[in-house]
């Protein structure tokens, strides 16, 4: 039983039901809604207890916590569905309780009332109103009750208009209203239920009863507004005006909305007036019968005609809208109802008839019921009943606005007069149906625009769903639909017709729906490539989709589709929504099937080849060549001969999509095995000659074409195609001319071409300028073209074995020169440098690769080569990583560090494949990864000739100092090649100080989130503590510290105090030696980076930032050694210098420095920072008079006791930012009180000052824009 007991709860664990509890199946329903409906309905049903139980919503944040949680289910309202009587039904009774309670004259019930009803209207809101409604009370009595609460809600103004903010007074009138729109249809006369009538004694007979006209008097009011009070105010309207009673008011509100309709003005007011007024005659002509409605027809469609030709309704889509609305229902009014006899009616007759037909094995045997052969059996009879049809001339005019409607330029109003299309038609006789149909398919014309093409698909669609589009009439119509699901119209540098290709396929899923298989199984036939075309290559993903539905829908329901089911798997919503997986996965997929391959290479080549989007063109060309697998023979026979004429074409986007498709083509015909005729080879090698004859480099366009060039030779390389030796020379002059291209997408795939290129055609047999092709490129590295230096450093990098053979070493070390920062600043170009670094790393890797296939060796012994990388290339790239070139970019050296980790990584492989080699004497090709023993040898092997440790503490040192600067893409490609490095599963790296530690800080894991200071700097700020690693850490480190980027900032510096005060130190002195060991090191950054703003301005920040958290002031004899090696530092940077940011840095060292007590140098410090007094920047002497009088309050030694008052008067006083002989008389009187050597002093002042009598006038300290600049921390 124990064992039993624990096997079910490991099954309930996996399925994921808590142990001892029942299944869904026999859970409450309480349980189950809580558990996948409403999940806070313990929380709701909480706060509306405690409503319930109060009768008033206490707090008023309950109400918009409330509307909150049901805002999260805005998409999704039947959810809440189960859960509306719940929650409505006490809130109306507590509303309709408090009205009686405290009567509607009372001002407390609108304070009760209003919070509850923004918890109503949320749900109505969320829900619908439908489904809301129902559950509000509607006794008799009420009535009364809620007109004198919409007449106490109505003159309320709200707070403020935004949602968040609304203290309830709109949602208040809105619940009002809704609730009167149940309550009026009491199945009672009105005037029996007013009781006001009985102390009226003028009541007149033709007039309303006061209840109505008031009701009437505030929708009208509400009709004007703009917010949803309009909405419900119609339906409320339409329920009471098409009540049997009120003939006299509908009379009455008719001739209202005429006065409003016929008078249009151009004023807001009346705008949003006219637009409640046809949303109301739409509603009651809705919900009103023929009888009551047919007498107004004639007075409503004149207004609603005109009013359709003004230009009130040109500029709002939403008045067309209504206005479309009602004139559908006006043309329904005037139709008698009937049930035509020719509607095409598919019935099911049950589902054990659907089985029996199925087991029968008779496929065409029907189960619907068809009205139209009834009509062919007993033709006389329906077509006379057609005949005695008797159609008003006022519905040719509905119709024909209808069919206008259908071109309209919004969507709304198109799709309400498709709708109104299909409900009028559905009462037309059959001949009149044919009509409108042919009316309908005039719309797809050439000459008509994309919104007559949408408007025409939504239609069909309709008269589909309706049964009203016979299968006769189908042959005529599918024609139609396959150029809606392909319409695409070029507009300038885009196209139009997504909505129309989405319509398009709504048709072909109306069409599943509607017809019976044996009706429509030609058609669907027809239908189902096209369908499949839009699902896979479509470039709208809302269209793939709409299409991939459609078919979907026809194999679902009407079957008999080949591999129906396996297509509509792989062609499911979520596979079509990356465009690339729909091209090359998809599609390829369905290609495989009988009757899809030709209609996907047909549409690949006739429109998305030539299409207006460039990636699109790229995408085709790939996905032709994905096809050509299923039927070599046709692509190489047909698709090539159709593509090669193309690539001259005078429109930009066909040559450039053939070119690139030829290309594409011939590499998949070359992976297939299949060879061309020589015919259709001299063809394709004349490709490239003729476009560069016919000069389509030139203009617009041009650099597309280079690129689309450089892809066809690449893929030509690949077939080898057979080039005569003129044709070879003029491809490699193109590939050699976009290498001098200055874009670096043209550089990129003129280097790929080039690579294929020279080992299919420049190896194998030699033709004229190959053997110094070489020579030309390292020549063309020193050009002075920027560009020419770009693309001549990735082609070396790309060279074969055979070409670099014979010049390795001057290779190599012209790549190493051009890595170097130029000279000259104006030759100074980052990415030049980037290439040469790639190409340097890509020209060591093939030299140093296996040649058992080459007959050429290096001219020297290998080690030569070996120790070149080891001694040169290695030192190159390292010195790459103190590349820090800023341009107006940024920091484009960057670039360089980045490439450069990754090229040091890459050649330490290629010493330690070497080393490897040397120490074990086997080969290395085939080996997986070096195992745990080798591990052990070759770390503890001291001989290594080429690796040794002096060189992996400077490679790991260096990636280190870019893993804690400020960049977060450089700290996450840092940490990812120290990654590699650690963990490399093909050679083992040997000779890693402290490997341990730094497996722990670089874990072997994915994922990890480097570019995130919080996560990188802890871990990194650790290797502090070794002497191998601290400087190189310490100055990248104090970058980020010092830098300008809060967050970054408060990070590195918490993980530097961090690991000055770890808790996990045991001893005070461990702790002491850390802050020593830093100190030293910092004092090594000041020395090593001498005047170099980048990094002494962080760094005395980084000093200042220390100081102020006590850090280097308690180190006993070693802080006097510390602060007097800063200061040293600082009497040469401060010197001079015009950096705000730097002597504001400084300023604050001496100040820390000058307040130390007993020390020999604080005296020091607080000379130089004295003589920060007189600088000429009234800022900066501002900024130390501060910094002197806190010392002197720290300090009174630096003066003597009896002088400390003086000098801080003196200091407190005195402008130090204003004249300048006045702030030089305060200074020398602070220098003689702290015993300075004044005559001195005094002296050069008095030199100054004359100097500064010659000029005849004074300079501004602030005049200059970089002071302006500079003060602000930049």
């Amino acid at each position: 039983m124990g064992m039993a007991a624990e096997a079910e709860q490991q099954k309930e664990e996996l399925v994921g039901i808590p142990v001892g509890e029942e299944d869904d199946e026999h859970d409450s329903k309480e349980a189950v809604l809580q558990k996948y409906f409403l999940l806070e309905w313990k929380l709701v049903k909480s706060l509306l207890d405690d409503i319930v139980s109060n009768g008033c919503v206490s707090d008023p944040s309950v109400a918009h916590k409330i509307r909150s949680i049901m805002d999260k289910y805005q998409e999704q309202g039947q959810l809440l569905e189960p859960y509306l009587e719940s929650i409505i039904s006490p809130l109306m009774l507590i509303v309709r309780s408090k009205i009686i309670e405290l009567g509607v004259d009372s001002n407390k019930i609108l304070e009760v009332i209003k919070p509850i009803c923004i918890i109503i209207y949320s749900l109505v809101t969320v829900c619908g109103y439908k489904a809301v409604v129902r559950f509000f009370p509607h006794q008799v009595s009420d009535l009364e009750l809620a007109v004198s609460l919409l007449e106490k809600c109505h003159y309320t103004i709200s707070v403020s208009s935004l949602r968040q903010e609304s203290t309830g007074e709109m949602e208040a009138k809105c619940v009002v209203l809704l609730w009167l729109s149940i309550l009026v249809l009491v199945p009672f006369d009105i005037s029996t239920i007013d009781t006001s009538i009985a102390s009226i004694t003028s009541f007149g007979e033709h007039e309303p009863v006061p209840l109505v006209s008031k009701i009437i008097g505030f929708c009208k009011d509400y009709l004007s507004s703009a917010g949803p009070m309009r909405t419900i105010a119609a339906l409320l309207l339409s329920r009471l005006l098409t009540r049997p009673d009120m003939p006299k008011a509908s009379s009455s509100f008719v001739e209202w909305t005429n006065e409003v309709l016929s008078s249009v003005t151009d004023d807001v007011m009346n705008h949003f007036r006219v637009l409640g007024a046809a949303e109301a005659l739409a509603a009651i002509f809705k919900a009103g019968g023929r009888k009551l409605l047919v007498d107004v027809v004639p007075i409503v469609w004149n207004n609603t005609s005109l009013l359709m030709k003004s230009s009130n309704a040109a500029r709002s889509p939403l008045l067309r809208k209504y206005l479309m609305k009602l004139t559908q229902r006006i043309g329904f009014t005037c139709l008698p109802h009937r049930s035509p006899s020719w509607r095409y009616v598919g019935k099911t007759r049950s589902l054990g008839e659907n089985m029996s037909s199925s087991a029968s094995g008779n496929p065409n045997q029907t189960n619907y019921d068809l009205d139209v052969d009834n009509c062919n059996t007993d033709k006389s009879s329906s077509c006379l009943q057609d005949e005695d049809l008797d159609v008003p001339e006022i519905v040719e005019e509905i119709i024909e606005m209808l069919l206008t409607g259908l071109k309209d330029t919004d969507t709304v109003v198109r799709w309400s007069a498709a709708k109104g299309i299909g409900r009028i038609t559905s009462r037309l006789t059959s001949a009149l149906s044919e009509e409108v149909l042919s009316s309908v398919l005039e719309l797809f014309s050439p000459g008509e625009g994309d919104g007559s093409w949408h408007g025409g698909c939504l239609a069909l669609a309709e008269l589909a769903r309706r049964g009203l589009l016979l299968p006769i009439s189908l042959p005529k119509v599918v024609p139609v639909v396959v150029k809606a699901l392909h319409y695409d119209v070029r507009r300038g540098p885009h196209s139009v017709g997504s909505h129309v290709r989405d319509a398009a396929a709504y048709v072909c899923w109306a069409f599943g729906r509607a017809y019976h298989h044996a009706d429509i199984r030609n058609i669907l036939d027809q239908l189902a490539p096209h369908l499949l075309t839009v699902a896979c290559y479509d470039r709208e993903v809302n269209c793939r989709r709409a299409a991939a539905a459609a078919f979907q829908e026809n194999v679902g329901r009407q079957g008999s589709y080949p591999h129906g089911i396996d297509i509509v798997n792989a062609a499911d919503y979520f596979s079509l929504s990356s465009r690339l997986h729909s091209y090359i996965h998809v599609a390829v997929f369905i290609a495989q099937y009988e009757g899809y391959l030709y209609p996907f290479a047909e549409e690949l080549m006739y429109n998305k080849i030539c299409h207006w989007d460039k990636g699109l063109r790229e995408l085709a060309a790939e996905a032709l060549s994905a096809l050509v697998k299923y039927d070599p023979e046709y692509f190489a026979n047909f698709v090539v001969d159709k593509l090669i004429p193309c690539t001259l074409s005078s429109d930009l986007c066909m040559r450039h999509g053939a070119t690139l498709a030829v290309g594409e083509v011939v590499f998949s015909l070359h992976q297939c095995g299949y060879a061309l005729s020589s015919d259709k080879e001299k063809r394709v090698a004349g490709v490239v000659p003729a476009i560069e004859k016919a000069r389509l480099y030139r203009g617009k366009g041009g650099e597309i074409m280079r690129l689309a060039v450089s892809r066809f030779i690449e893929c030509v390389s690949f077939y080898c195609l057979p080039l005569t030796e003129k044709i070879k020379r003029s491809l490699l002059d193109t590939l050699n001319e976009n290498l001098r291209h200055p874009n670096s997408q043209i550089q990129d795939a003129a280097v790929k071409a080039l690579n294929h290129f020279i080992r299919a055609y420049l190896i194998a047999a030699d033709i004229g300028g190959t053997s110094n092709i070489t020579s030309k490129y390292l020549e063309l590295l020193t050009d002075a073209n920027v560009a020419v230096r770009r693309g001549s450093a990735l082609a070396i990098g790309v060279l074969p074995y055979e070409l670099l053979a014979t010049r390795w070493k001057d290779v190599l070390l012209k790549l190493c020169s051009s890595c170097a920062i130029e000279d000259n600043p104006d030759d100074r170009d980052a990415e030049a440098r980037v290439n040469a670094v790639k190409g340097l790393v890509s020209v060591c890797e093939i030299l140093t690769q296996d040649k058992t296939n080459s007959d050429i060796t290096l001219g020297e012994n290998d080690i030569s080569l070996f120790l070149l990388i080891k001694n040169e290339v290695m030192m190159c790239l390292l010195k790459a990583l103190d590349d820090y070139s800023v341009d107006n970019r940024g920091d484009v050296g960057s670039w360089v560090r980045e490439v450069a980790m990754d090229g040091l990584a890459r050649c330490t492989y290629i010493l330690c494949k070497r080393d490897f080699v040397d120490y074990t004497g086997r080969s290395f090709e085939g080996e997986p990864m070096v195992e745990f023993h080798d591990r052990d040898m070759i770390e503890n092997n001291q001989l290594s000739p080429f690796f040794d440790k002096s060189l992996a503490t400077d490679i790991i040192g260096g990636i280190c100092k870019q893993a804690v600067e400020k960049m977060d893409k450089l700290r996450e490609s840092a940490a990812k090649v120290l990654r590699r490095i650690l963990y490399n599963k093909v050679v083992f790296i040997p000779h890693i100080p402290y490997r341990k530690t730094l497996e722990k800080i670089v874990p072997d894991e994915d994922g990890l989130k480097w570019g995130v200071p919080n996560f990188s700097f802890p871990r990194f700020v650790k290797l502090l503590q070794f002497t191998c690693y601290s400087r190189l850490v310490l100055s990248g480190l104090v970058i980020s510290i010092g830098g300008l980027q809060e967050s970054l900032r408060k990070a590195s510096l918490s993980a530097l105090l961090e690991y000055l005060q770890v808790a996990e130190i045991e001893h005070e002195d461990e702790r002491k030696s850390r802050e020593h060991m830093l100190s030293t090191e910092m004092l090594w950054i000041l020395q090593q980076y001498k005047r170099c703003d980048r990094v002494i301005i962080p760094t005395l920040k980084t000093i200042e930032v220390l100081f102020s958290k006590k850090i280097f002031l308690d180190m006993e004899s070693q802080t006097p050694v510390f602060c007097a090696g800063v200061l040293d530092s600082l009497a040469v940077e401060l010197k001079g210098s015009k950096d705000f940011s730097k002597l504001y840095a400084g300023i604050a060292i001496l100040r820390y420095i000058a307040s130390i007590s007993d020390s020999p140098i604080n005296a020091r410090a607080f000379s130089h920072l004295l003589s920060f007094l007189g600088h000429k920047y009234p800022k900066i002497r501002k900024a130390a008079s501060e910094q002197v009088y806190l010392v002197l309050m720290q300090n009174v030694d630096l003066v003597g006791e009896d002088k400390v008052e003086k000098a801080l008067e003196i200091i407190s006083e005195t402008c130090w930012d204003g004249d300048m002989e006045t702030v030089k008389l305060q200074k020398l009187e602070l220098c003689e009180m702290a015993g300075l050597d004044t005559e001195q002093l005094r002296k050069a002042s008095g030199v100054v000052s004359k100097a500064k009598q010659t000029k005849p006038t004074d300079a501004d300290e602030n005049a200059s824009y970089s002071s302006l600049v500079g003060s602000t921390g930049f």
